[in-house]
């Protein structure tokens, strides 16, 4: 069912990736700057999935799909953060994108849950931690980035996207357990509040952070790091900023 689901998924995504917008051209692709910045770094990886496997490496995978995806629809000057290879702190990928004078930026990250949640399993002989209980995605925005409104728009083109595909939100961040407690502002779409992510209210432009799944979770883990459902979710995301540079551009924003 899993398989199946993730096929319908991917041909969903291919095809919105063929559709164009009757108010595409009020868009400048090429005009627009667009900042993705992958999470964590091999030296701070972030969480570990299931099987094993560093957030970092999940964060970078779908990176570029984005990239390479905003790119072929005409996007010329996307970018990521630390494309020179050198290590950066939050502060400095935010400042490099203001510096670049970024119309939006996008921090992708994959999620995991708190202590309480996780169990243990073998997996190749080795023993790891996983956690079936949540499933799905999550956006974040900050209030005190000085384009709050924008990316709240951002991320409710975001979410109407990953929702369209059949992608659904996790809410696990409202539990009332230390780590959590996250403001919802739109469970329909997953998306919270979190004032004080430094990539977000650091940077100028609308900042949105992406947590594409949990990767603790086993079954998403395997859809996660799968090709085919990083290229869904790249045309996703893609739709979702020509949405957003449309509307900037024809003043509805």
């Amino acid at each position: 069912m899993r398989s199946i689901w993730c096929s319908l998924l991917v041909l969903t995504g291919l095809l919105l990736g063929l559709r164009a917008a009757p108010d595409a051209l009020a868009c400048d692709r090429n005009g627009w700057v667009i900042a993705l910045d992958p999470g964590h770094s091999p030296d701070h990886p972030g969480a570990v999935s299931a099987r094993g496997v560093q957030e970092n490496q999940f964060n970078r995978s779908l990176a570029e799909a984005i990239q390479h995806v905003l790119r072929a629809a005409g996007f010329g000057k996307v970018y990521v953060t630390d494309e020179d290879g050198a290590p950066k702190s939050l502060l400095e990928r935010a400042q490099h994108a203001n510096a670049r004078l970024a119309s939006v930026l996008l921090s992708i990250h994959h999620d995991s849950v708190q202590p309480q949640y996780l169990s243990s399993w073998t997996y190749q002989g080795k023993h790891q931690s996983y956690s079936d209980v949540f499933s799905g995605y999550s956006l974040f925005v900050s209030t005190k980035n000085p384009n709050a409104d924008g990316s709240r728009r951002m991320a409710e083109f975001l979410g109407d996207e990953f929702n369209h595909i059949g992608i659904t939100p996790s809410l696990h961040h409202t539990e009332n357990i230390p780590g959590e407690r996250r403001e919802l502002l739109d469970p329909r779409r997953g998306i919270y509040r979190f004032d004080d992510l430094l990539i977000l209210k650091n940077t100028h432009m609308a900042a949105v952070l992406i947590e594409a799944g949990l990767i603790v979770n086993r079954r998403d883990e395997l859809l996660l790091g799968n090709p085919l459902y990083q290229h869904s979710v790249a045309v996703a995301v893609e739709t979702a900023v020509d949405r957003y540079c449309t509307a900037v551009h024809s003043g509805t924003h």
